[in-house]
């Protein structure tokens, strides 16, 4: 791999952590604030949540409609970037939830133009026989920048919701000068979209499978996502937001640096047995996080969590190889943003259902995902090896 080339992608791979830094310290800070100084029920909060997912699902397919039309729009995603920078100053001037989840749909829309982008670049940017594992360390690099920004967070209490946005602007802004460079280095390997030619590269799975599969995993797996992941485990297992914070950002970056194997198993083996296997740990992972203890809340996120993050470079590498890549990988971007609406919608509403008490405590919201379980394993086994 020529020397160019090279430090466009590790530049991007920068870009993953120094933006999730900025991402995972606002997380918490946001929902804690709206729980407990606004009062915002658990559906307001799943509303905060969802409605950043919501935006970024219709800005991610947009994203990659402008990319096709030239790639000199590239450098927009970064400039997406940076406007982060700008809308999470506007959180500590709230006063209602609403207005907490109209600034999420701000950030949402920008984070659906500019995160996309990125993965679109670094899986078209790499050679096709390193492409998952490459996409797994970018993905991978986001997890460590997940804990760290967990562990600012819970150091950063002290400074309130003020203070802790100008940290995240910081990065915000440091992350999309670093893609601008990164995408300036990659311009010449930048290819949106290609000729569909009979002898021309081809996705190994079936790209609408991927799709479906991708659509009910993250269904699944939306109550690990956002604000609502915070304040579920803080309230089930009665443990100080701190530590919540260090022991999800913990949870997230082992599942992440066990997830590269996967991504190495997808790259040397086989494709096709490594989604059935996320589909399996995904479809099991919300009954074990509805029996409330701690071993089964965190092993259930870690499934989740695991197998999301094992699934998506798996994922980014098969569409990369479609003609059209740039709107594939946005497409599943906002596939996978507009199923974790559904599912962290449904997990709001269903949270008011309480607990079944027998023999073991069992929250009824999370197991409001059985029939999407089942499907997932339905669709997961269908795929040919």
């Amino acid at each position: 791999m020529e020397r160019r080339r090279l430090i466009g992608i590790i530049l991007l791979i920068i870009s993953a952590f120094t933006g999730t830094i900025a991402f995972r310290l606002a997380t918490p800070a946001i929902a804690f604030y709206t729980r407990d100084v606004l009062k915002a029920s658990m559906f307001a909060v799943s509303l905060v949540s969802m409605s950043f997912v919501l935006a970024r699902a219709f800005s991610s397919v947009l994203g990659g409609l402008v990319l096709e039309r030239g790639k000199k729009l590239v450098y927009l995603g970064a400039i997406a970037m940076m406007g982060n920078a700008v809308a999470v100053q506007l959180y500590p001037l709230t006063s209602s939830w609403l207005q907490v989840v109209g600034i999420k749909l701000l950030n949402g829309f920008l984070n659906g133009i500019s995160w996309p982008m990125a993965q679109f670049v670094i899986a078209v940017a790499t050679p096709g026989e390193i492409r998952a594992r490459v996409t797994a360390v970018y993905f991978f690099f986001g997890s460590i920048a997940s804990l760290l920004g967990n562990y600012v967070y819970a150091y950063t209490v002290k400074l309130g919701l003020a203070g802790q946005m100008w940290i995240a602007s910081a990065f915000f802004v440091l992350t999309g000068l670093i893609m601008l460079l990164s995408y300036y280095l990659l311009y010449d390997e930048i290819t949106p979209k290609r000729k569909k030619t009979p002898d021309g590269e081809r996705p190994s799975l079936n790209p609408k499978r991927v799709l479906t599969i991708a659509s009910l995993m993250a269904v699944i797996v939306a109550f690990t996502s956002g604000e609502i992941t915070y304040v579920y485990v803080s309230e089930a297992l009665r443990i100080s937001k701190e530590r919540t914070a260090v022991l999800l950002g913990w949870t997230g970056f082992l599942s992440s640096l066990l997830s590269y194997f996967v991504s190495w198993a997808a790259d040397v083996r086989s494709e096709a047995k490594m989604v059935k296997l996320t589909s399996m740990m995904a479809a099991v992972s919300p009954i074990l996080a509805a029996i409330k203890t701690a071993p089964t809340v965190f092993f259930g996120i870690f499934l989740a969590l695991f197998a999301f993050q094992s699934f998506r470079p798996i994922s980014r590498k098969v569409l990369a190889s479609y003609h059209r890549s740039s709107l594939a990988i946005g497409g599943v971007n906002a596939v996978q943003n507009l199923s974790t609406f559904i599912g962290g919608m449904l997990f709001g509403v269903a949270y008011s259902l309480g607990e079944i008490h027998s023999l073991l405590t069992l929250n009824l919201a999370l197991l409001a995902f059985l029939p999407f379980s089942i499907g997932l394993i339905l669709e997961g086994a269908r795929l040919k090896s």
